[in-house]
């Protein structure tokens, strides 16, 4: 009987100890896919590493002269149109879809000729076939040309906290205000 008493006690004592498991994400969460990236700094980062958080996500590549500066630019404009302390609480990730050519290095020269804030922006690379999934996910579609260009959409979408497609855009001038709004709403979920 008190061996009995003593093994409860103890395995009672080691569930209660044990690590608490993440809650399972919805079935419409990006972050289903188990993605590893690569950010500016040649750091890995997980695809879900801002889950908890709103985030402005979209895919681009860096030798771009006309659409992708103007994608940052809205992201930017978005970000402004936010107060301080709403800022500090929403990333943004932006992700070659140019793996080749998208180095970290590149990817940080990137950051630095457009003064992107470290702690709040990704610029992140995968390989072909991860970045090809995460398109699809997200809708975006890109396609290279021979010129070695590429042809893609140009939208800023936004995730809630758990990885949810909660707004879009393909207004790249300024900040959208129907894209603003539903990241103050995301923001206001997660004070509840």
């Amino acid at each position: 009987m008190k061996r009995r008493l003593l093994l409860g006690s103890l395995a009672l004592a080691l569930a209660s100890s044990a690590p608490t498991p993440a809650l399972a994400l919805p079935g419409d969460s990006i972050y289903q896919l188990d993605a590893t990236l690569t950010d500016q700094r040649g750091q890995p980062v997980r695809l879900d590493a801002a889950r908890g958080q709103p985030v402005l996500v979209s895919m681009f590549y860096t030798s771009c002269q006309f659409v992708c500066p103007m994608l940052i630019d809205a992201a930017r404009d978005t970000e402004a149109a936010l107060t301080e302390a709403q800022r500090r609480r929403v990333k943004v990730l932006l992700i070659s879809f140019d793996p080749t050519r998208d180095t970290p290095d590149k990817l940080a020269a990137m950051a630095r000729q457009r003064g992107l804030d470290a702690s709040q922006w990704t610029l992140a690379r995968t390989d072909a076939a991860t970045v090809r999934k995460i398109a699809a996910l997200l809708k975006f579609q890109y396609r290279a040309l021979p010129d070695g260009e590429f042809n893609h959409s140009a939208e800023l979408i936004l995730l809630d906290a758990e990885g949810r497609i909660a707004a879009r855009t393909a207004n790249l001038a300024g900040a959208d205000e129907r894209l603003v709004g539903a990241v103050r709403r995301q923001l206001a979920v997660g004070q509840r």
